[in-house]
């Protein structure tokens, strides 16, 4: 009976680790009031640029527009297209820190489209700055609302889509990246681009 319950404690312990590592809240718990503004210094990131309106489609992105974490105009995702990797990513997400090079690294080929999502971020501040330190020299948009949750099923960050060309979400990977061969090959297997 005793070893029972110190195998539950230790099970209880060990999934709160976990969870804690890298839920769908910040580790401080706190809800952010900015909602209509970009830190002063978003000029560090790059700009988001005008995308033309497209109809949705079947198995895209979802329906809603997201305002830029730099400068430029709200991305409405249903409007883009692919090859795409849209990484959704927040500065308190350590694993998100663990594969931001590998994403670095995928944007330098200029072989796919690059698109990040800050996601329920209390801090754009600190989001900036984490975003322009891992060298991710793509557009970055900003949903501290969590308004895209429900549609691409997001526990909490990191999250990995892959759009084809058509707009079609064709891949969701959960979870961190783990290396930069596995992004590669995702890249491969699902868009049909060698990176």
């Amino acid at each position: 009976m005793r070893l029972r319950t110190t195998l539950c404690a230790t099970s209880w312990l060990v999934a709160g680790l976990v969870l804690a590592s890298c839920g769908s809240e910040p580790a401080d718990g706190s809800q952010s009031s900015t909602t209509g503004t970009t830190a002063n210094n978003s000029a560090k990131v790059s700009a988001c640029p005008s995308t033309p309106s497209k109809p949705p489609v079947s198995n895209g992105l979802p329906d809603v527009s997201l305002r830029c974490l730099g400068e430029g105009p709200d991305i409405r995702l249903a409007d883009l297209r692919g090859p795409l990797v849209v990484n959704v990513w927040a500065q308190w997400c350590g694993p998100c820190r663990d594969e931001a090079p590998y994403l670095a690294a995928l944007a330098k080929t200029g072989k796919v489209q690059m698109l990040g999502i800050d996601y329920a971020d209390p801090r754009p501040e600190l989001a900036v700055k984490f975003a322009t330190d891992e060298g991710l020299a793509y557009p970055h948009l900003v949903d501290q609302d969590k308004t895209i949750q429900q549609a691409l099923r997001i526990g909490g960050p990191p999250l990995t889509a892959f759009v084809d060309k058509d707009g079609a979400v064709v891949h969701v990977h959960r979870g961190v990246l783990t290396s930069q061969q596995q992004l590669d090959q995702l890249v491969k297997d699902k868009l049909g681009v060698a990176p």
